[in-house]
């Protein structure tokens, strides 16, 4: 139930969500012509500013500049990666599909690669349409990264950030696995390494998949009025990034509120 509510309640306060609302709000108000109008401004102006470039970047980087990748890196005993980067397994897909998150699974296979640790703890249980479990999806496509079976340890009966913590810290004592590295989204990090923290787990932050890079800001400022001109258009990319942002706000209030961060 926590999991239903937790995914449904807040779309109310999304931007789409809660334009949706206003624009229903303002079909009620037709008679109030005044009422009507400030109701339908503040709607468009709501959808503008989630969907301005310059908005949703600005977001991201409050979240995602918390925590940098660490330099220089650092030798560990497990590299623990959370799950939320592969799809839904079925036909017509002839392998694992990888979403815009892939750079979790990227990174750990880098970071592998490097002699950074020698052992992987993929971390996510079943979602829902998915007859096989996160963790597993994620070895399958680790694998064709190169990464050996034996290599990794699979935890796959969470089904949140929260889980993932409280999972995978027996599976770490049984193997004697004390120091790791971990991997999950730039926007994620303070979540999630709040979470181990709390859990007792010694994890070092090793985010990656940034939305705001350098470059952003750099080429914004050498670029002149045309760049900001174009960064004042709203993109349906930047829309998701902002409704994203604003997940991870929600996820960290509701976490707080119940004890987990």
């Amino acid at each position: 139930m926590f999991f239903f509510l937790s995914k449904t309640l807040p779309l109310f306060i999304y931007p789409i969500g809660l334009v949706c609302i206003l624009l229903v709000l303002a079909i009620f108000l037709w008679r109030r012509r005044g009422w009507q109008t400030a109701v339908l401004l503040i709607a468009f102006f709501l959808l503008y500013l989630a969907a301005n470039p310059l908005v949703s970047l600005w977001l991201a980087r409050s979240l995602e500049w918390r925590y940098l990748p660490p330099e220089p890196l650092p030798q560990v005993d497990v590299i623990v990666v959370l799950g939320g980067a592969t799809t839904i397994a079925g036909y017509p897909q002839t392998t694992v599909g990888l979403n815009e998150a892939a750079d979790r699974l990227w990174y750990a296979a880098w970071l592998y690669h490097q002699g950074t640790a020698d052992r992987l703890l993929l971390t996510g249980g079943k979602l829902p349409g998915n007859t096989i479990s996160e963790a597993e999806r994620m070895a399958e496509a680790l694998q064709l990264m190169g990464i050996p079976d034996e290599a990794m340890l699979l935890e796959a009966e969470s089904v949140n950030t929260y889980e993932n913590a409280v999972l995978s810290k027996p599976l770490l004592q049984a193997h004697g696995l004390e120091t790791a590295l971990l991997v999950t989204s730039a926007r994620h990090m303070p979540r999630s390494a709040a979470i181990f923290a709390k859990q007792g787990i010694d994890v070092i932050p090793a985010p990656t998949d940034y939305e705001f890079v350098q470059l952003d800001w750099d080429e914004g400022e050498n670029a002149g009025w045309f760049y900001w001109g174009l960064s004042l258009l709203p993109e349906a990319k930047s829309l998701e990034l902002t409704t994203s942002v604003m997940k991870e706000y929600v996820g960290m209030m509701i976490y707080r509120l119940r004890g987990w961060m």
